[in-house]
């Protein structure tokens, strides 16, 4: 990871927690070269998770270690999710490094996962929001005293502007907990009305990521994540795809692209599970 602050609690005794990839600002190349050796040493493989808006600094500096180590161990992989929804991620990988899957399918599961995570927010205003389409009118709305619109950033963009006669943006249609983080808004419309709607098994708290205000584009913001809780079910949507071998670097993978080396698989034969491989109340992906 590349803040603290997106390292959530483990669910349970056996999930691991991540390591941290600092920023060059808080460490020479040499100390993040031996970081990363250290990592390697311990543990065979790292797979590291990072925000498309991460500083460009940040994001080159990985690359520039992975390049002096001439490493193929090393997967960078880059995530559009807002904070959140990046920490909840992460955590389900962190339970998945545990499970008999390979290096390479746990990397390739950073793609697929998300299809899985609700994430958004409750804003006060969207007016310097940029990381979801707003139209010029829903713009104007926001100049509004007292507006509030929910947002959906994934899987699927939605935007409304609350109200008692609103219907509460489209949801998972399978169980999932809610994780809630609030900034300077106090409101209780996520869990009081979105979570009722989603029909959450849970409700969980967590601090508000320190990224959050920047990618929203306002402090005065609730943001939420809905997520499949449990391993099991993580495993067997995981466990569902076909496996494939990458031309390139001869690492396993899951999907359309080798989470190590980046290389798209070869052949047209990128299948995703049939409906009805999971039993507990989680769809098959996107496009089966």
């Amino acid at each position: 990871m590349t803040s603290a602050d997106l390292v959530l609690p483990p669910t349970d005794q056996q999930t691991p927690t991540a390591a941290l990839l600092r920023a060059p600002e808080d460490q020479t190349m040499d100390q993040a070269i031996g970081d990363m050796h250290v990592l390697l040493e311990q543990h065979g493989y790292v797979v590291a998770i990072y925000s498309a808006n991460l500083p460009i600094a940040h994001e080159r500096r990985m690359h520039s270690v992975r390049s002096v180590l001439e490493s193929d161990r090393i997967a960078l992989l880059k995530v559009d999710l807002p904070p959140l929804g990046i920490a909840v991620l992460v955590r389900q990988l962190r339970q998945l490094s545990i499970c008999d899957f390979s290096p390479g399918v746990v990397a390739s599961a950073a793609r697929l996962l998300p299809h899985y995570i609700h994430a958004g927010a409750l804003l006060n205003s969207v007016t310097k929001l940029d990381r979801v389409p707003v139209s010029l009118k829903t713009h104007a709305k926001s100049w509004v005293p007292g507006s509030q619109f929910a947002v959906l950033a994934g899987p699927n963009p939605q935007l409304i502007k609350v109200g008692p006669t609103v219907k509460p943006l489209d949801g998972p249609e399978f169980a999932t907990d809610l994780l809630v983080a609030k900034g300077q808004s106090q409101s209780e419309w996520v869990q009081q009305t979105l979570a009722p709607a989603w029909k959450v098994q849970a409700i969980h708290e967590a601090a508000l990521p320190s990224d959050s205000p920047g990618w929203w584009g306002t402090g005065k913001l609730v943001e939420f994540a809905a997520y499949l809780p449990d391993i099991s079910v993580l495993y067997q949507l995981v466990a569902s795809v076909r496996r494939e071998i990458c031309h390139w670097c001869g690492m396993e993978l899951i999907g359309d692209r080798c989470g190590f080396c980046t290389s798209p698989l070869h052949a047209p034969e990128n299948r995703m599970p049939s409906n009805g491989v999971l039993s507990q109340g989680a769809p098959a992906p996107p496009g089966s």
